[in-house]
């Protein structure tokens, strides 16, 4: 069994339903799949409402580091995300959050303000942290010791594609990693070698799709189904069945992700 930790089934560029989408990952032994939020005030409701359909299907709600300088995002308060995440059985992390350098989408300001309310809301409520980063390591790694240390934070660095000082800072602090399809590109040699070096008790897998289709669908809108392709790829990169890393992320995901429920 596999689970897909992190994608978007509503999202505008996915070719198929949310149906489909299910169907056709079943089908491969993905037998679970989180949808994820990236605007409260925006696809929030329609993602909760696609995971409500499913016994299989969770959710998170939060706001993405691209819209976090939103005023409709900004106007959220911490109590209102805290009141959201606790609405519904279904939600069970906060996020994606965190912070994107790379695209500055979101003043940068706006964007670490929007991650420690994100931080702050998961100590208050006990659900995991679903973060977000890119070429912002040092203020990520630094904001969420400064708002997590000896607290109750949990979380998982999303779609990893930073470097190995980020990688073990994060299992330091008792993070999980995701790898996405990344991993299995031509060019992504550092990113395996912090992969082989990642604790197999630690990782999950993920597609972001419709985003980074693995090899050999590259270039292909991405769906949950692919995830399988990236969880054999990781279990041949360490050496292990794919029996041994599916149970293994499975496992991983339930532990970190302790309020979903099959």
């Amino acid at each position: 069994m596999w689970i897909d930790s992190h994608c978007h089934l509503t999202h505008e560029k996915m070719e198929s339903t949310p149906e489909e989408l299910v169907k056709a990952a079943g089908e491969v032994g993905v037998d679970g799949m989180v949808t994820i939020s990236c605007q409260i005030s925006g696809d929030f409701p329609g993602v909760l409402a696609t995971a409500q359909k499913f016994d299989n299907v969770w959710c998170s709600v939060g706001t993405h580091p691209h819209d976090a300088g939103a005023a409709e995002e900004k106007a959220i308060t911490q109590e209102k995300l805290v009141e959201l995440a606790t609405s519904d059985t279904n939600i069970i992390g906060i996020g994606e959050s965190g912070l994107d350098y790379y695209y500055d989408n979101s003043p940068r300001d706006d964007q670490k303000e929007s991650f420690r309310k994100h931080i702050r809301a998961c100590i208050e409520t006990d659900l995991p942290l679903i973060v977000h980063t890119r070429d912002a390591e040092e203020d990520t790694i630094n904001i969420m010791r400064e708002e997590g240390q000896g607290t109750n934070l949990s979380g998982v660095m999303h779609c990893f594609s930073s470097g190995p000082k980020l990688a073990q800072q994060a299992l330091d602090f008792g993070f999980y990693i995701s790898f996405s399809g990344i991993v299995t590109f031509n060019k992504a040699d550092e990113l395996r070698t912090i992969a082989k070096d990642v604790p197999l008790d630690r990782i999950l897998v993920e597609t972001d799709a419709p985003y980074l289709a693995p090899m050999p669908h590259r270039g292909k809108a991405n769906v949950p189904a692919y995830v399988a392709h990236t969880g054999k790829f990781l279990a041949d990169l360490k050496g292990v069945s794919e029996e041994e890393m599916a149970k293994a992320t499975t496992e991983n995901f339930f532990r970190l992700f302790n309020k979903a429920k099959l």
